[in-house]
C-alpha cells in the first residue's frame, strides 16, 4: 500500500512535465513519463530508489498520469467538499445538549444628539433604541449608507452596496416593530457581509479578478439567518483576493486608523466599516488569522467561534478543514448576540453542530479557571511590553485571578503549510490551470498564486501525515482545556495551533502602539465560546478601548 502511495505521488510531482501542458487538457495526450522524470520528482521528496525499482515503478506511473486527464475533467465547483470531514471533537468530547443560557444586558440606552454618535454605538445599544421605537431601521440603514458612500471609497472596504434589498428589509423591519412583531435583538440591525457569501441576485467576487463579475444563486446560510432575525444586509464588504490579505481587485482596504496601512485581511473590508461606524456589526471568516488579525488592526472585537459552529453553505471554500465564520463587532455583547443568530446545523455543512450557545454576562469571573501565557507577554519588547503591562493591569482591575499555564503547540507552525496550502490549491485548481490566477493583483512569493504553484510539490503522503500530527495536538490541546476555562495571550500566540485544531478565539481592544491598535486575546476549550466572552466582557467593562474612534476627518 505504502508503495502504491509514493506511485501516485511521483505522477502528481512530475516536476519535468512542461507548464503548458498542465494548464492545457485539450492538448494532444503527453508524451510517457521517463526514469529521469521520476529521478527529478524523488528529489523533491528527498527519496531516491535503486534503477531497477524506478524500472518496476515507471509503468505504474505512467498507467497513473494517464488518469489525471480524467479526474480533471471532472465539473467539481467550489462548493463541493471532501469525501473526509474535520470536527473539532475527540471521542466523548460532543458538546452536552439542552437549552441556552442566554441573559444578555438589560440596557435603556438614549438616543444619541448626533448621527456621528448614533452610528459608532454598538449594535447591541443599537437594537435597544430600535426596540424601543426611538429610531427607525430606514433612518438608520440611510444614516449607514450615506456613510458608506462617504467613507467607503477611502478606505476601500466596499464591493457592493445592497441598497434595494436593505431598503426593503429595513421598511418590512419598521413594520414588524410597530405591530409588536419582534425578532430579536439584531431586528432592524443595518450589517455588510464579507463578500464570499451568496446572495441571490448580488455579486460575490470572492474579491479576485477571475470572480469579479460571479452571481451566485443561492442565499448562503448565515445571510438567511441574519435576514430570518430581521437584520438589514447593506453591503457586500471587501476582502483580500480568494481570502487572503487586504489586496483585491479594487485596491488595498485600509485601516480607518491609518489611510496608509492595510487593515490586514482576509476578512478586511468587514473590520474596516465596522471600526469606522458604516455598519451597525459584521461578518467575516478566518482560515488561518482572517477575523483576529483585522479585529486588532482595525481596534474592534472580534471571534473567531469554534469550527462547525457556524454553517459554511453558501460561502467561498478555501481549506475545507479549518475554514470557519463569526461575527466582526464593536463590543463583545455584539459578538454573542450575532453568533447565536448565526450558529448551528442546516442540513447543508456536514460539519456543522448543533449546540446551546452560552452567555452569562453576571457569571462571577471567580468561577472561572484562568491562565495566561506569561512569558509571551514577557518577552515583548519596547513600546508594545507598556501597551501589555497595561492591558493586564485592566484585567487585574476587573478582577481576574491568572495562573501562568504553557499550551501544548510547539508543532503547530511546522504543520498549517501541509493542511492550508493542498486544500486551497485544490479549492483554486481550475483558475491555476487555465491561467486566470494570473489575473489576481497580488503575484507576489507569499501571494496565491504562488503558493498555489508551490502547494504541487506536496506530497500526499506528507498531507495525511500533518492531519495525523494535527490529531495528536487535538489531543495535547483538549487535555490542557481540561483544566483551564480562558487562557489569556498576545493576539497572535497560539493562532497556528487553535485554527488547526479548531478552539474559539476572541479578541478586544487593548491600546495603541505607534497610533495602531492592540488587542488582548482570550482562547478556551472547544463550545466554549461563553467563557471567552464572559471574561474579554469583564475587561471591556473595566476599560474603554472598544469606545475610541478612528479620526476619520
Amino acid at each position: 500500500m505504502e508503495r502504491r502511495q509514493w506511485i501516485q505521488l511521483m505522477a502528481v510531482l512530475s516536476a519535468a512535465r512542461p507548464a503548458a501542458a498542465l494548464q492545457d487538457e485539450k492538448k494532444e495526450k503527453p508524451a510517457p513519463l521517463t526514469k529521469e522524470h521520476l529521478v527529478a520528482a524523488l528529489k523533491v521528496m528527498d527519496l531516491s530508489f535503486k534503477d531497477d525499482q524506478l524500472d518496476l515503478m515507471l509503468p505504474e506511473v505512467n498507467r497513473t498520469f494517464e488518469q489525471f486527464a480524467k479526474l480533471r475533467a471532472l465539473e467539481l465547483p467550489n462548493d463541493i467538499g471532501t469525501s473526509y470531514l474535520f470536527r473539532a471533537e475527540l471521542p466523548g468530547r460532543r458538546p452536552a445538549a439542552g437549552p441556552s443560557r442566554f441573559k444578555p444586558l438589560a440596557k435603556r440606552v438614549a438616543r444619541p444628539k448626533s448621527d456621528e454618535d448614533l452610528a459608532f454605538l454598538p449594535a447591541s445599544d443599537l437594537g435597544s433604541l430600535l426596540r424601543a421605537k426611538r429610531i427607525s431601521s430606514t433612518e438608520l440603514t440611510k444614516l449607514y449608507f450615506a456613510r458608506l458612500k462617504q467613507y467607503g471609497p477611502k478606505l476601500l472596504c466596499v464591493i457592493n452596496l445592497t441598497e434595494e434589498i436593505a431598503l426593503e428589509q429595513a421598511a418590512r423591519a419598521d413594520a414588524d416593530i410597530a405591530k409588536g412583531k419582534y425578532r430579536g435583538p439584531l431586528h432592524g440591525l443595518p450589517y455588510g457581509l464579507k463578500d464570499l457569501f451568496a446572495v441571490k441576485g448580488t455579486k460575490t467576487t470572492w474579491g479576485a479578478e477571475p470572480y469579479e463579475n460571479q452571481v451566485i444563486d443561492v442565499d448562503s446560510t448565515v445571510y438567511q439567518r441574519l435576514r430570518d432575525a430581521g437584520a438589514v444586509l447593506v453591503a457586500k464588504l471587501s476582502m483580500g483576493a480568494l481570502a487572503m490579505g487586504g489586496l483585491w481587485f479594487g485596491g488595498m482596504t485600509k485601516t480607518p486608523w491609518n489611510l496608509d496601512q492595510t487593515s490586514s485581511g482576509s476578512s478586511a473590508g468587514s473590520a474596516s466599516a465596522t471600526a469606522a461606524g458604516l455598519v451597525g456589526f459584521s461578518i467575516g471568516t478566518e482560515t488561518l488569522g482572517s477575523i483576529i488579525s483585522p479585529s486588532i488592526r482595525c481596534g474592534v472585537t472580534g471571534l473567531r467561534p469554534t469550527f462547525g459552529r457556524v454553517s459554511r453553505h453558501g460561502a467561498m471554500a478555501l481549506c475545507w478543514t479549518m475554514d470557519k465564520i463569526g461575527p466582526i463587532c464593536r463590543s463583545v455583547e455584539d459578538c454573542a448576540l450575532v453568533l447565536r443568530a448565526i450558529a448551528g446545523t442546516d442540513g447543508n455543512d456536514l460539519t456543522a453542530f448543533d449546540a446551546p450557545v452560552h452567555y452569562e454576562p453576571a457569571r462571577p469571573l471567580s468561577s472561572l479557571r484562568i491562565g495566561i501565557n506569561q512569558k509571551a507577554f514577557d518577552d515583548m519588547k519596547g513600546e508594545a511590553k507598556d501597551v501589555y503591562a497595561q492591558a493586564l493591569d485592566g484585567l487585574k482591575r476587573a478582577g481576574f485571578q491568572m495562573t501562568p499555564v504553557t499550551l501544548p503547540d510547539s508543532s503547530a507552525g511546522a504543520l498549517v503549510p501541509f493542511v492550508l496550502a493542498p486544500e486551497a490549491a485544490a479549492a483554486f485548481d481550475g483558475i491555476t490551470r487555465d491561467g486566470r490566477v494570473d489575473q489576481l493583483k497580488g503575484q507576489k512569493r507569499s501571494d496565491w498564486p504562488n503558493q498555489f504553484r508551490s502547494a504541487r510539490m506536496i506530497p500526499a503522503v506528507e498531507y495525511i501525515q500533518a492531519q495525523r500530527a494535527r490529531t495528536k495536538l487535538m489531543h495535547d490541546l483538549d487535555a490542557f482545556f481540561q483544566n483551564w476555562d480562558v487562557v489569556v495571550c498576545p493576539p497572535y500566540s497560539h493562532m497556528s495551533s487553535t485554527n488547526l485544531t479548531g478552539h474559539p478565539q476572541i479578541v478586544v481592544p487593548c491600546g495603541f502602539v505607534k497610533g495602531s491598535p492592540q488587542g488582548l486575546s482570550f482562547i478556551g476549550p472547544w463550545y466554549r465560546e461563553d467563557t471567552l466572552l464572559r471574561a474579554a466582557l469583564a475587561y471591556q467593562q473595566a476599560t474603554d478601548w472598544h469606545l475610541k474612534r478612528p479620526p476619520l476627518a
